[in-house]
């Protein structure tokens, strides 16, 4: 058998079409791997794990469904979000995404969105994130969802993708109990370096200032990133309550912040939950990671509470 090996880091700022392909292909391929679960955890075994796909307009989306393996009828859903932006998978998620679903308990699909690359700007994997949730409450009986009892659920560039499905949320009319965004970027437009977190914890092993800067330019290559940054929305009242999770030593950490005062500023109730010490991308790694542990049971209780009101 094939021992899936992580590919060697590239450089961010230099590298073609082509070799951001290849090593999106490589790393994905580790991250699904066997290996990748010493790093990623292993995931709740009183869950049971599928992929499916939804038919959505002009494309199918592949999503990775979690449920509780000893419940049946009709549960809350949760739609989750991975981080990565240009590179991720859904089964990097698996240990948090499915110990929601058996301990909720609930249904929790995680979208395998289109990844950003110079010819699919972010604003596609922000239309997979909302055209999912839409997708599963119109079909909430077929996948047994309560559609009165919904959240969503983001880490990183996914918690971008998940608060900008609630803010259309909101629009549409569409009712969520709560989101969770974790260590989430929310602000893809120049202002985007402009913050102490950035430039205090811009050489981080899990996230760096050269990988933001290609996230920035393959996120908006034409056009206005605002309509794509939360943080530069116009009006965050009426939302889901927010759970914000910050990491410290995290470049984005001021992204959570700040975001989190947005929406209390208007009205919105957020709760700003930070883990000292700990760094991006902290909770797709408990192997590694301590505070993964208490973040998830965090989460945990935030979402059941929510569920319960």
């Amino acid at each position: 058998m094939i021992q899936e090996t992580r590919p060697p880091e590239p450089d961010w700022l230099a590298m073609t079409t082509e070799e951001l392909f290849a090593y999106r292909e490589a790393e994905n391929r580790f991250r699904a791997s066997a290996a990748a679960r010493a790093l990623t955890g292993q995931p709740d075994p009183d869950a049971r794990i599928e992929w499916r796909d939804l038919a959505l307009p002009g494309r199918d989306l592949p999503v990775r469904a979690h449920r509780p393996a000893d419940r049946d009828g009709t549960l809350p859903l949760v739609v989750h979000v991975h981080g990565g932006g240009f590179v991720g998978t859904a089964v990097q998620s698996d240990w948090v995404t499915s110990h929601l679903a058996a301990r909720l308990p609930a249904v929790v699909v995680s979208v395998e969105h289109r990844l950003v690359a110079p010819d699919q700007p972010l604003a596609d994997a922000v239309d997979d994130g909302w055209d999912a949730l839409r997708h599963l409450l119109r079909h909430a009986g077929a996948w047994g969802i309560d559609p009165a009892r919904a959240a969503v659920f983001g880490e990183s560039c996914g918690g971008l993708i998940g608060a900008l499905a609630a803010i259309r949320a909101r629009a549409a009319g569409v009712p969520l109990r709560a989101q969770v965004l974790v260590n989430p970027a929310t602000d893809v437009t120049g202002s985007m370096f402009d913050h102490d977190s950035v430039a205090e914890y811009a050489g981080t092993p899990t996230l760096s200032l050269p990988v933001l800067r290609l996230i920035r330019r393959l996120a908006a290559p034409a056009g206005d990133a605002r309509a794509l940054s939360p943080l530069h929305a116009g009006d965050l009242s009426g939302l889901a309550p927010a759970l914000v999770v910050v990491p410290t030593h995290d470049p984005l950490a001021d992204h959570g912040r700040r975001y989190a005062e947005r929406l209390d500023a208007a009205g919105t109730p957020a709760r700003l939950a930070e883990y000292p010490g700990a760094g991006h991308a902290f909770l797709s790694l408990p192997g590694l990671v301590p505070q993964a542990e208490t973040a998830r049971a965090d989460i945990l209780a935030f979402l059941r509470t929510a569920f319960a009101a």
